[in-house]
């Protein structure tokens, strides 16, 4: 028998399905059933590594957290990687397919349906569930010519559809009654029912305008869903959750962080804002870093050229010479590690026009961008043998005089091999390692060389479990759960 599915589908982007299907796939274990997390088409530069060697968009290996199981690529078939703001690269069941301009990729959806397809199955053919997230909206009916995303995909595989409408944002009524509007008939049929998400006070003052909704488009309520604060604390996927959050105040120990155009796998600085001593300063466009920084955190990129050219049109990198001068500490991580070296060079224009590129010679290194694509989950020890643990995601190879410093040893699956470089006074790193502030010890040891005093008492990864459970006991409590799962088919 062949797992029951759910979709869900949005009035727009950031209204909350990442975080509700993953509350969802909690509710689902706890109910004991098989389920599994699957996304059509995702857009993120927010990447994770899968135990069978590809990548996937961040919310769903964080959907398949909560479900008790190892990310797989077949949860994300298709992830575009936002390059330019027209073009993106195309990575398909894990592994890149290719680029394509805008214009270009809205030719390729048809042919990659198959693929969508392919993967929605082999998952459903080891599940009971199989909870399915859209996105964007449905009303992007401009779009809806060969979609896979949405309505395409839910007609593909005959699918039911919840509507998720977010009122924080405000408008959520014309929202949802101007989505039920564009969309033709038979897709307004496939919409089993419609619920509201991130309320902020007394929900029962929405109880007429869930009826609105309901008599303007015949569609069911399933109820309201209050915000739920600790969502921040959830691995982000859309870089627009840095316009909200990542800014801790009161710490004495201040991380600054540019926050560069193309930015790529911030959830690295997740477990920093955890850190009760711990202010992480996400410094945006137009702002100069700050003075007081104990340390400047250079993220990863999906365009290491294109952002190191942003970053000097920012000014950042005078900022950071300035930094170094008054004896503070500097981490690259992946495209940050690339940025820190002598120079850059993408001679295939894998991430936009072929071309080399001056570092910000902080390190006496020199990359070269090549096709082929690290994707690995490592284990490993710094130098003074503190242990360390992540994942690999990064095209390029790093090498120069500084590599004889190396801020790790790792062991990715092919045996241990050395990452990263260090400077001769040890106050400038870079490393490929993703994820490496979740392994508590590190975090601990690296805080303290900071000189903060007050650490966190709780593991980064317990914390993220808990807060899953938290969130599925959130959305018990305000909605028939049972009743949602029952429209499943």
């Amino acid at each position: 028998m062949r797992a029951k599915t759910l979709m869900f589908q949005g009035t727009g982007s950031d209204v909350g399905k990442s975080v509700l299907v993953a509350g969802l796939c909690r509710l689902a274990v706890r109910h004991g059933l098989r389920v599994r997390p699957f996304k059509p088409q995702n857009m993120s530069n927010n990447a994770a590594v899968t135990v069978d060697g590809g990548e996937i968009g961040r919310a769903q290996a964080l959907q398949a957290r909560a479900a008790g199981v190892e990310p797989h690529t077949d949860m994300n078939p298709v992830l575009l990687k936002p390059e330019s703001d027209l073009g993106a690269q195309v990575v398909v069941q894990g592994k890149v397919r290719g680029h394509a301009r805008a214009r270009a990729y809205q030719a390729m959806k048809p042919d990659l349906l198959s693929a969508v397809c392919d993967s929605f199955e082999r998952l459903r053919s080891d599940a009971d569930l199989i909870l399915v997230e859209g996105a964007g909206s449905p009303a992007e009916v401009n779009l809806r010519a060969g979609d896979i995303a949405n309505m395409g995909f839910a007609e593909a595989v005959d699918c039911p559809v919840v509507l998720i409408g977010d009122i924080d944002r405000g408008g959520v009524i014309a929202a949802l009654v101007g989505t039920h509007k564009v969309i033709p008939p038979a897709e307004r049929d496939r919409v089993a029912a419609f619920l509201i998400n991130k309320f902020r006070g007394d929900v029962s003052l929405f109880d007429a305008g869930l009826r609105i909704v309901t008599d303007h488009t015949g569609w069911p309520s399933l109820g309201v869903i209050p915000y739920f604060p600790e969502a921040r604390k959830l691995p982000a996927e859309d870089a627009v959750a840095l316009e909200n959050t990542l800014q801790a105040e009161g710490g004495r120990v201040k991380i600054a962080v540019p926050r560069l155009s193309r930015i790529a796998n911030f959830d690295d600085l997740d477990p920093l804002r955890l850190e009760p001593e711990v202010t992480v300063d996400i410094v945006r466009p137009g702002r100069c870093l700050p003075g007081d920084a104990a340390l400047i955190v250079i993220p990863g990129s999906k365009s290491t050229i294109g952002d190191l050219n942003d970053l000097r049109r920012q000014g950042w990198d005078v900022d950071i010479a300035a930094h170094v001068r008054r004896g503070g500490r500097v981490l690259g991580i992946c495209g940050g590690y690339q940025m820190l070296g002598r120079m850059v060079h993408d001679p295939d224009g894998l991430e936009g026009p072929a071309g080399s590129a001056e570092g910000l010679g902080l390190l006496d290194v020199e990359t070269v961008l090549t096709p082929e694509k690290a994707l690995t989950r490592i284990t490993g020890a710094t130098k003074s043998g503190t242990a360390i643990a992540g994942y690999e995601i990064h095209i390029g190879r790093t090498d120069g005089p500084d590599r004889v410093r190396p801020f790790a040893v790792i062991d990715g699956g092919s045996g241990p091999h050395e990452d990263g470089a260090t400077s001769p006074d040890g106050r400038i790193a870079g490393s490929y390692v993703h994820g490496m502030f979740a392994a508590d010890g590190f975090r601990r040891v690296f805080l303290e060389e900071l000189g903060a005093t007050r650490l966190a008492e709780t593991s980064f990864e317990a914390e993220i479990d808990t807060v899953l459970d938290r969130l599925a006991d959130h959305i018990e409590s305000h909605i028939d759960t049972a009743r949602l799962f029952a429209l499943a088919r």
